[in-house]
């Protein structure tokens, strides 16, 4: 991508600020894990099962930006962009999201900033997950600085079909046929109902 002088200089600002969301990435995951350990030390069992992460290139910064009609500044980078930073959790059952979100929340330095339940309120793509827009303290040499950090959460199943969807969308720049579309809500479907028929058995043999 050919870019306007001024824009590089923005984007060669961005690639310096590029650490501060790696060291919230960095500090938010090593809670996340040490939450899983202490839950499988506690009840022999553990909610999350991967972790990911990433930090948006300066490509996506600039698309976002420009989808949203703004001009390319470092301002508007950091005040109308809140996903540079990024984490899924990925569970096996859904009854592990929520547990994940309380585990979240009752970091007492962690700020929640918004939350969005698109699990019990799902996109129109069929999309469900919770996402969590969450301050992360890092401590520097000098201060304390705290870095915007998205988190979703999500159910394996849901995982692979978000990623799917990311690469279709990508694939046909945002505008995907209608077909698949459609085909990517059916999938979403059949994957609420097996989310919730696998929830069910395992709450059932947990009974025995």
């Amino acid at each position: 991508m050919e870019l306007l002088p001024e824009i590089r200089d923005v984007m060669e600002e961005y690639k310096e600020m590029q650490f501060m969301y790696r060291s919230a990435l960095k500090t938010l995951k090593a809670r996340l894990d040490i939450l899983n350990d202490e839950f499988q030390y506690i009840h022999n069992y553990n909610p999350i099962e991967i972790i990911k992460t990433r930090v948006k290139t300066e490509e996506s910064i600039i698309r976002k930006l420009q989808m949203k009609g703004l001009s390319i500044t470092l301002e508007h980078i950091k005040r109308e962009i809140d996903d540079i930073a990024g984490v899924r959790v990925v569970c096996t059952y859904t009854s592990d999201i929520y547990r994940i979100v309380d585990m979240i929340s009752r970091q007492q330095d962690i700020e929640i900033m918004r939350v969005k339940d698109y699990y019990l309120d799902p996109k129109p793509s069929g999309y469900r997950s919770y996402h969590m827009i969450v301050a992360v303290p890092i401590y520097l040499t000098e201060r304390p600085v705290k870095v915007k950090v998205e988190v979703q959460v999500c159910t394996r199943a849901m995982d692979t079909w978000a990623n799917l969807e990311n690469k279709v969308f990508y694939q046909y720049e945002g505008q995907p046929p209608v077909h698949l579309r459609k085909e990517l809500r059916e999938c979403a479907d059949m994957i609420y109902y097996l989310d919730t028929k696998l929830l069910e058995i395992k709450e059932d043999i947990s009974e025995v």
